[in-house]
C-alpha cells in the first residue's frame, strides 16, 4: 500500500501499518520528511522548525511508539519547558505561564486580583471535560449513528454548543487579558477564540496539566526519528517523488503514479493537504460529497506570515516562546477572519529556542522564528512583492514590543514564507495552514472521514480529517484510521490498544512537590 505524504500523520500511520505486516511505500514530494513539521537547515549553521515548534500532550505519540515496540524517550528525547511560554499584552502586563498554580496566582493578582483562584477552577472543570471527551476524540465518526454512542451521550452536557471558547473563558475570568491568555490556543487550530467551539478549552488545559515540550533538535527531529523507526519496520520512504495521478476502477483506487513509475495498491492513506489532494489527484466526478464546488464553500483556517531569522547575538531576556497579544485583539481577529485584510497592529509569536537548545544556532548566535496570523489567500491579500515587503517592515516594527528594537541590524540570514508560499511550495489549499476550520458544521462526521466516504480504498490522516488540526489529534487520527484500515487488509489491529498504561507525566505545583 501507499502513504501519500511523509508528514506527521503519514509517518505515524506508516509505522503502525508496517508493524502490522503491511508492505508500505511512503511517497513524499519534498526532499525531507515531516512536511510542515520538518527542519529547515539554512546557511550559516542555523536550523528552524518549519511549522510546529513544540509538543503538547505527547501521550498519544508515546503510545504509538509503544504499540510498535519502541520507547519514544529513547528515540526522541524531549525537554519540558517551565515557564511554558510568556504571554505579553499590548494592553499592559505579562504572564510567564507555568504549571505552578501558586506562581500563576501571584502573576494573576498583579493583573486582576478578583481573578485569583479562578485558574484552578478552570483546570478542574476541564480535567473532567477531557475525561469525557477522550473517547470521542479517539473514535471514528462515520455517520449520524455514531452520535448515539454512550461516550458521546455522557459528554453531551459538556459540549455547550451555544458557547464559543471566548464565552467559556469569560465565565471564569473577569479581566479580558486573562480570557485571551487561556483561549488564544484556538490559534493552534487557525481560529478566533470568539468563534471556536467551547470544547477546545481543553487545549490550554493540556498545556498546564501535562506540559509543553521541546524536542531536542526541534520538532523536525521528531519527524526524522519517526522516519528512522518506520524504515527499521520495513517502510520504503521515497523523497522527491510527488504523486502525479491515481488510477481507478469505479471508485476504487488501484494504483498511483509518479514520474518514477506506478505503484499498485490495495489501499492508500492520504496525508497531503486534503483540499489540495482532492482537487489535484481525484477526478471531480468521483467525489459526490467533496466535489471541487463543495470544497469551495467550506470554511478554512487563517494562514501565517513567517520569518526565520539567523541573528548574530543571543537575546537572553527573551524566553523560549513568547506570544504577544495586540491591544485590540478582537479587532485584529476580525480583520483576519471577516474582512480578509492584513492586520494593522498584528499579534505575533516568537520562538527563541537557543535559550533551551544551543544546537539550533552557531555559538553566540540565535535563530528566531516569527509567526504572524494573517488571512488565507484572497483578492485583498495577493502577497505580491510589495505587500510582502510592507508586512515584513511592519512585523519588524512590532517585534520592538517585546524588546527586539535592534533586531534588524543583527540579521545575518532571513527566509520569509507567506500564504502564497504555503500554497505554491507546500501544496496547502489557499495557504490555510491549519486546514478546514473547526466550526461545529465541520467537525466529527461533518469533517472528511478517516475512512473516506467518497471513495473505496482511500483513507485519510492529518488535520483535514477527524479529529482535526494540531499534532496530538493528527497523531490520534492515525490510530482511528489504522483501526479501520488494517482489518480491511486482513491484518491485525489489536496492538494499537493493547498497551501498558503510560504515565501522563502531569507537572506538579510547588505545593505538591513540597508535600512529597
Amino acid at each position: 500500500m501507499v502513504v501519500v505524504g511523509a508528514g506527521p500523520g503519514g509517518l505515524a500511520a506508516a509505522m503502525q501499518l508496517a508493524h502490522a505486516g503491511a508492505e508500505v511505500t511512503v511517497l513524499e514530494a519534498r526532499d525531507v520528511v515531516g512536511g510542515r513539521c520538518s527542519t529547515m537547515t539554512c546557511p550559516g549553521g542555523f536550523s528552524f522548525d518549519v511549522g510546529p515548534t513544540f509538543y503538547l500532550y505527547p501521550r498519544i505519540l508515546k503510545e504509538i511508539f509503544q504499540s510498535v515496540g519502541r520507547d519514544i524517550n529513547q528515540e526522541i528525547p524531549m525537554k519540558r519547558l517551565d515557564p511554558q511560554y510568556r504571554v505579553a499584552f499590548g494592553a499592559g502586563g505579562q504572564l510567564d505561564c507555568t504549571p505552578d498554580l501558586e506562581s500563576m496566582d501571584r502573576q494573576i493578582a498583579a493583573l486582576s486580583p478578583a481573578d485569583v483562584g479562578k485558574l484552578k477552577k478552570y483546570l478542574d472543570s476541564n480535567r473532567t471535560k477531557l475525561a469525557k471527551f477522550r473517547p470521542i476524540l479517539e473514535s471514528p465518526f462515520n455517520g449520524i449513528a455514531d452520535y448515539l454512542s454512550p461516550a458521546l451521550l455522557a459528554a453531551g452536557p459538556y459540549v455547550k454548543p451555544w458557547k464559543t471558547l471566548g464565552q467559556e473563558l469569560q465565565s471564569y475570568f473577569r479581566d479580558p487579558r486573562l480570557v485571551i491568555a487561556f483561549s488564544f490556543q484556538a490559534k493552534y487550530l487557525g481560529m478566533s477564540p470568539f468563534r471556536c467551539p467551547s470544547l477546545f478549552s481543553i487545549l490550554s488545559f493540556l498545556e498546564y496539566e501535562y506540559g509543553v515540550f521541546h524536542p531536542v533538535g526541534g520538532c523536525g527531529a521528531v519527524s526524522q526519528g519517526m522516519a528512522r523507526v518506520a524504515r527499521e519496520l520495513g517502510c520504503d520512504i521515497r523523497l522527491n517523488e510527488p504523486v502525479q495521478s491515481m488510477q481507478w476502477q469505479g471508485k476504487r483506487v488501484t494504483s498511483v503514479t509518479t514520474d518514477r513509475g506506478s505503484y499498485d495498491v490495495d489501499a492508500i492513506v492520504i496525508n497531503a493537504d486534503f483540499a489540495h489532494a482532492m482537487q489535484h489527484l481525484v477526478p471531480n466526478h468521483l467525489r459526490s460529497r467533496w466535489t471541487d464546488e463543495k470544497i469551495e464553500t467550506k470554511r478554512f483556517s487563517c494562514s501565517t506570515f513567517m520569518m526565520y531569522l539567523g541573528v548574530d547575538k543571543i537575546y537572553d531576556q527573551l524566553p523560549h516562546h513568547t506570544i504577544f497579544i495586540s491591544k485590540d485583539y478582537e479587532g485584529n481577529l476580525r480583520e483576519i477572519e471577516d474582512e480578509k485584510v492584513l492586520p494593522r497592529e498584528p499579534s505575533f509569536y516568537v520562538q527563541n529556542p537557543v535559550v533551551t537548545d544551543d544546537s539550533l544556532a552557531p555559538h553566540g548566535k540565535s535563530g528566531l522564528y516569527v509567526l504572524v496570523p494573517v488571512p488565507h489567500l484572497s483578492p485583498s491579500t495577493p502577497w505580491d512583492e510589495a505587500q510582502t515587503a510592507a508586512f515584513r517592515k511592519l512585523t519588524l516594527q512590532r517585534l520592538g514590543e517585546i524588546g527586539l528594537e535592534d533586531l534588524e541590524r543583527h540579521i545575518e540570514y532571513e527566509h520569509v514564507i507567506t500564504p502564497r508560499s504555503w500554497q505554491q511550495d507546500y501544496r496547502v489549499y489557499r495557504g490555510a495552514t491549519f486546514n478546514l476550520a473547526h466550526n461545529l458544521g465541520q467537525m466529527l462526521h461533518m469533517r472528511p472521514r478517516n475512512k473516506f466516504e467518497d471513495l473505496d480504498g482511500v483513507y485519510l490522516v492529518g488535520g483535514g480529517t477527524h479529529p482535526g488540526s494540531g499534532l496530538p489529534v493528527i497523531y490520534e487520527s492515525t490510530r482511528i484510521t489504522c483501526r479501520q484500515l488494517l482489518p480491511d487488509l486482513g491484518l491485525p489491529n489489536d496492538f494499537i490498544d493493547s498497551l501498558t498504561p503510560l504515565s501522563e507525566e502531569r507537572p506538579r505545583s510547588s505545593a505538591e512537590l513540597a508535600a512529597v
